[in-house]
């Protein structure tokens, strides 16, 4: 499945009117010449913006740069507004200039702010701007001696992206360069002789760094993201998404983000410019990297690899000079409070791997979390240098209060003769190694998590530290990162991100955005006790099986908005929805609400078995529970620790509605897999209708006893039965069709019914009623070959209207299990069936044991029944062309009274417009 990517736009009209004239913008070498687009907006006092006095001039605005009418069309065209303007920026800006909110800017090739130490100028950019690149080889680069002052807010983050972006196409790392501030404090590549600094940055021609200034100042970097950057501009040279060269303690960095950049996230050449407020997610390269004497400090930070396993390398690579491991100054930042997750990213050359600290350099680290799963390379190494170990023992580096917590066996890496890291690490005052951090998929921890309240108080080390006593990023508490980080509700590109931002619901978590787009919420592992509303915009992955409610306490409602998509990041994520407990899945045709996997949602192959899948449990009866009078509490097939069971047959679990369930029914042990969904001991009081099952590894839908009933069902490509039925079931079921794989994958039977294996005639007895079923069988011929229906172990089952047909590779199409109970049901109406057709081209539409009942003869003996030649007979394509009469209904309260027989009547398709796969 595809999923299209949301692209938000809002009116600029208010944008137009407030913003004030940005200044022209001059560029040297002849590339423009400080064109502006003068864009009126509509008057809303009712006057005709002519100055005639019936309602005032409407206000103009400048926007700096080049008009780009092909640029403005495209735009334009992607998100639906004719009211964008894209301005081009190229050049070297050589005059202060603003970029006003309003207008989009796209990067034409390298842009200069001021030249090296020359013509300098302050490029301000107004909250909620986008700046794009439109390929590789744009980017905005920020010359020694100037400044930019990008001070976005939490509500209107200024973004700079790919025009791929922009523009709702494909996303990937690299689509355009990125970001470099250059300054001029110290490097230790600059020379020793007192001559001036001019050290050329990696990645741009011409673009210099160092000096002497401590405290110079490059401006201000304030709820700035930056995104799918990183172009490689030779072989093994790449822009980073920002680059720090010699950048001063004067500048102000807090709340920025570097999303999907092919190289490093955040790379600081020299200089000692602070930071607070950093987020780094899915990036190729190092996450952080730092050389040639970078003395910053760093707090609050969040570095995730990308978790669907992608290109990643270093969560930290840092090192001091290479050709003098010596060098002063010496790299030594100060970092507190990170947490670091890796990936299970494992290429020979660069795998995802934690904190690598090389040539010579120091650390001075805090409060730190590393954990990664076990693909993971090592998560602290320390090169095997003389420098580098030395400074192991001399506090050159330092590491306190900190967590190492991989799952790969190798947290830490030694050499031979280095020395041994984990007893040094644990040595070290606060330190411990975890196997169970208890950090949730998006580096927040959870309740109870050894994390908290075992870290250092970074403000006693250095006050510009804040306050903290945890480990890691995150105390707990509070989500720094929700509203404004990208895959957190914020970063999406607008005109001026003044539309609403609509974030994760209550008891949901952001997490990184699957799709790279839509805003990604995490559901709870474990019990949710509280009512959880699911609502549409948002995508949500389950991790591990969420129980809503416990076992008939702590009971709660989850409420699923229409267009809503679930999917299990890995192969054991369940939805089980306990007894006392409801879900209110409420889709629409237009919009039904769909399950699947995590492959599903990324574009991946996708195959029965990659998650688990949805469980309602409820109260009503089941004959598995206890005859004496003691509460029922039976555990359900495929859940640990999940009951169901009872006395109320009216029982409600809640409502499924045009729901869709994909992919899932993995095999928890041999032999016990998750059914797409499972009813066990549902009652009446619960509504079914318009559900799908596709392509499961074990049953469609099984019902474990209860009473629920359920209209318009689709089961398509399902690999074990269809349809199952044990332990008491006496619901209703109408309109229910069929379709096994139609590439003759495996598939087992249509339907295959129980009452009970120990006890046959054990009461209650299953005996559903089923109208209108359309089953239609494939070739597949395996161990457990495609088959019709098979009613076993005693059930009972009233059928009406029933279609089962097949080619000639499928087995037999109806049969019912020789033992004296199941043969006795033939015989006392507790097994019929009526006006039916069976149309199976296998030359067995029948089954018989030697001494059973002639079913042939007990078929044709019923009501309306007849066999037919073929499929080609009585259906085209899945809907019925047969002129076979129709059970009437006529009196009862839950079936139609239709004049067809099989699931759907030509001419009206309930299934269009909602279902998946079918043929």
């Amino acid at each position: 499945m595809e999923l299209n990517k949301f692209f938000q736009v809002s009116a600029i009209a208010a944008a137009l009117a407030l913003a004030g004239c940005g200044g022209d913008i001059n560029i040297t070498e002849g590339d423009i010449t400080g064109d502006t687009i003068t864009n009126n907006t509509t008057n809303n006092n009712g006057g005709n913006g002519n100055g005639d006095g019936d309602g005032g001039d409407t206000p103009t605005v400048e926007f700096p740069g080049t008009f780009d009418a092909g640029l403005t069309q495209a735009v334009r065209a992607a998100v639906n507004d004719n009211s964008v303007v894209v301005q081009t920026i190229s050049g070297t800006i050589t005059e202060d200039t603003t970029l006003i909110a309003g207008a989009f800017y796209a990067l034409s090739g390298t842009v200069f702010v001021g030249g090296d130490n020359t013509d300098s100028a302050t490029l301000t950019i107004e909250p909620g701007v986008t700046v794009f690149g439109q390929n590789g080889g744009d980017a905005l680069v920020v010359s020694r001696g100037s400044k930019l002052e990008a001070a976005g807010t939490a509500d209107d983050q200024i973004i700079m992206t790919s025009l791929q972006d922009v523009v709702g196409e494909a996303l990937s790392p690299g689509q355009w360069g990125g970001l470099v501030l250059l300054g001029n404090a110290p490097s230790n590549k600059c020379p020793s002789d007192g001559t001036a600094c001019a050290r050329e940055v990696e990645g741009v021609a011409g673009a210099f760094y160092g000096g002497t200034d401590t405290e110079d100042n490059s401006g201000t970097l304030q709820y700035v993201i930056v995104k799918n950057s990183g172009f490689e501009v030779e072989p093994g040279n790449e822009l980073n998404g920002i680059t720090f060269a010699g950048v001063g303690a004067g500048t102000t960095v807090d709340h920025i983000q570097v999303h999907n950049s092919s190289d490093d996230g955040v790379e600081f050449f020299g200089g000692n410019v602070d930071v607070k407020y950093l987020v780094l997610t899915n990036n190729q390269d190092d996450s952080i990297d730092w050389d040639h004497g970078y003395q910053g400090r760093m707090q609050h930070i969040y570095v995730q690899h990308n978790p669907n396993a992608t290109d990643a390398n270093r969560i930290i690579e840092a090192d001091n000079d290479g050709s003098n491991l010596d060098a002063d100054p010496k790299s030594n930042p100060t970092l507190v409070n990170m947490t670091a997750i890796g990936n299970n990213f494992a290429a020979d050359d660069n795998p995802s791997e934690g904190i690598y600290l090389r040539e010579g350099t120091g650390g001075q680290f805090y409060n730190i979390v590393v954990t990664g799963p076990a693909e993971m390379g090592e998560c602290f190494e320390v090169e095997n240098n003389a420098v580098s170990q030395a400074n192991l023992q001399d506090g050159t580096i330092m590491m306190q209060n900190s967590a190492m917590a991989c799952s790969n066996g190798e947290n830490f890496k030694n050499a031979d003769g280095a020395v041994d890291l984990e007893a040094w690490f644990l040595e070290q005052d606060g330190n411990v190694v975890l196997e169970a951090p208890m950090v949730s998929s998006d580096g927040t921890p959870m309740n109870g998590s050894p994390l908290l309240g075992s870290g250092q108080d970074a403000s006693a080390v250095d006050t510009f530290f804040d306050v903290t006593d945890y480990m890691g990023a995150f105390d707990g508490a509070t989500d720094w990162r929700e509203g404004w980080a990208f895959g957190f509700g914020g970063g999406i590109v607008t005109v001026s991100n003044s539309a609403p931002v609509v974030g994760c619901p209550s008891g949901t978590t952001a997490i990184l955005s699957v799709d790279g787009v839509t805003t990604t919420c995490e559901i709870p592992s474990g019990v949710v006790t509280e009512d959880m509303t699911l609502t549409a915009g948002n995508i949500y992955a389950l991790s591990g099986v969420t129980f809503i409610g416990n076992d008939n306490a702590d009971s709660a409602t989850l409420t699923i908005e229409p267009g809503v998509t679930i999917y299990g990041r890995s192969a054991s994520d369940a939805l089980v929805v306990s007894r006392g407990s409801e879900i209110m899945a409420e889709g629409t045709a237009a919009a039904p609400i769909t399950f699947t996997s995590n492959q599903d949602v990324t574009g991946q192959a996708t195959a029965p078995g990659q998650w688990g899948g949805i469980v309602l449990l409820g109260n009503a009866v089941s004959n598995k529970c206890p005859t004496d009078g003691t509460p029922c509490a039976r555990e359900v097939e495929g859940v640990a620790g999940a009951f169901y069971g009872g006395t109320d047959n009216t029982d409600s679990s809640g409502t499924l509605r045009y729901v869709v369930v994909k992919h899932g029914g993995f095999e928890v042990e041999p032999g016990n897999e998750l059914n797409g969904i499972t009813f066990g001991g549902v009652g009446s009081g619960t509504t079914v209708e318009y559900i799908q099952v596709h392509q499961n590894s074990d049953d469609g839908i099984e019902f474990f006893g209860g009473t629920v009933n359920a209209k318009y069902i689709v089961l398509t490509g399902n690999q074990d039965d269809s349809v199952d039925w044990d332990h008491g079931y006496t619901g209703k079921l109408q309109y229910v069709l069929i379709q096994q794989a139609t590439d003759d994958t495996e598939a087992n039977r249509l339907i295959e019914a129980d009452n009970d294996g120990s006890n046959l005639a054990a009461t209650p007895q299953s005996n559903p009623m089923i109208a209108n079923f359309t089953g239609i069988g494939n070739n597949y011929q395996g161990e457990d070959p495609s088959e019709g229906i098979y009613l076993r172990e005693g059930t009972g089952g009233q059928f009406y209207n029933v279609v089962v047909t097949g080619p000639a590779g499928m087995g037999e199409c109806l049969e019912v299990e020789d033992n004296a109970v199941s043969q006795a049901n033939l015989g006392d109406g507790t097994l019929t069936m009526q006006n039916s057709v069976i149309a199976c081209e296998n030359g067995e539409n029948f089954k018989n044991a030697d001494g059973a009942v002639d079913l042939e003869a007990w078929f044709l003996g019923q009501d309306g029944n007849s066999v037919g030649e073929n499929r080609a007979a009585v259906l085209n394509g899945v809907y019925t062309i047969s002129d076979a009469a129709a059970y009437d209904f006529t009196g009862d309260t839950f079936f139609d009274n239709v004049d067809f027989i099989g699931a759907v009547e030509e001419g009206n398709d309930w299934t269009a417009g909602w279902t998946v796969g079918l043929e």
